[in-house]
């Protein structure tokens, strides 16, 4: 790749970062699908059988794609195994608390509250990581919590305990952010979705094996496309950050709370009262206004 070609792509200024940014938009549209789906399974199935079909497919593409890029041996060397665990068991309880809460809450409502995960990631990354955040950032953060408590509405009767379970999805999706940046320092990509599929694979089956109840043929279709789906969705990303920097597609990532309003209103008839509206409206310019500071959009592009 010539020398101007890597400088227009880290600036964004490549023709073809509209590409990326096309192909980060249908990723959202994807995930959205995807989460529609999950909410039709979770009120027949126990969250676990369906997380964990969705990792037994995850693991076969992993150990796959390992194969080809390395080996499978080679890949599952890290310099940082422990931290490797935590990772993956992060990203499947996120996985499997965001799926429960679909159970009680809407698609646009579960959206809006697990909206704020950028903010938290960087609240976290001052108290863990001791990372300088300057007045904006913190100014963006309040203006992010404060969206979060008008979708909640504390005090006025109308709190919904369930609001808490996207909210914990959100927290330990931040966790997982942070402790993936320190992994990534040390290990490649091949090693970070092994470790995430393997070990998924088998806390999910952990759960899953026990709760499991044969679904009917159009149950396992719709099992099916979730499973393929969630790694289509990762490969569509993938494929725009080859085309755009992280720190360009970022901003666009918050299409997927408008595609799960569209979604939830289209399909189950939804339609998010003016508070939650409101609310993340905020939620979302409080993490746009800190994408914008080059030290977090650092942290989130790794």
């Amino acid at each position: 790749m010539s020398e101007a070609l890597v400088k227009a792509r880290a600036d964004g200024t490549e023709p073809g970062v509209a590409r990326g940014i096309g192909l980060c938009l249908l990723a959202m549209l994807v995930f959205a699908s995807q989460d529609a789906i999950t909410k039709v399974l979770v009120q027949e199935f126990a969250v676990a059988q369906f997380v964990m079909l969705r990792y037994w497919l995850f693991v076969v593409f992993a150990l796959v794609y390992c194969h080809w890029h390395g080996g499978v041996g080679a890949a599952w060397r890290s310099g940082l195994p422990w931290l490797q665990l935590l990772r993956s068991l992060l990203a499947v309880g996120e996985i499997a608390i965001f799926s429960l809460g679909l159970r009680y809450l809407g698609l646009a409502e579960s959206h809006a509250l697990f909206a704020i995960f950028p903010l938290l990631a960087l609240a976290l990354a001052r108290l863990w990581l001791g990372e300088f955040v300057g007045l904006r950032r913190w100014l963006a953060a309040a203006v992010g919590f404060l969206g979060t408590l008008v979708i909640l509405r504390p005090g006025l009767g109308l709190f919904e305990p369930a609001a808490l379970i996207p909210l914990s999805a959100a927290l330990s999706f931040a966790v997982y952010n942070l402790v993936t940046r320190r992994v990534s320092q040390t290990d490649g990509f091949t090693t970070n979705m092994l470790y995430m599929a393997v070990v998924g694979a088998l806390a999910s089956s952990a759960f899953g094996l026990p709760a499991w109840r044969d679904p009917a043929p159009e149950e396992w279709g719709l099992m099916g496309i979730l499973s393929v789906s969630g790694i289509a969705a990762h490969l569509l990303l993938i494929k725009a950050l080859a085309y755009a920097p992280a720190a360009v597609l970022q901003p666009f990532n918050y299409s997927l709370l408008v595609f799960a309003m569209l979604i939830g209103l289209l399909v189950f008839g939804e339609f998010p009262d003016a508070w939650t509206l409101a609310g993340a409206a905020l939620v979302v310019a409080g993490g746009l206004y800190a994408i914008g500071a080059s030290p977090l959009r650092k942290q989130l592009t790794v």
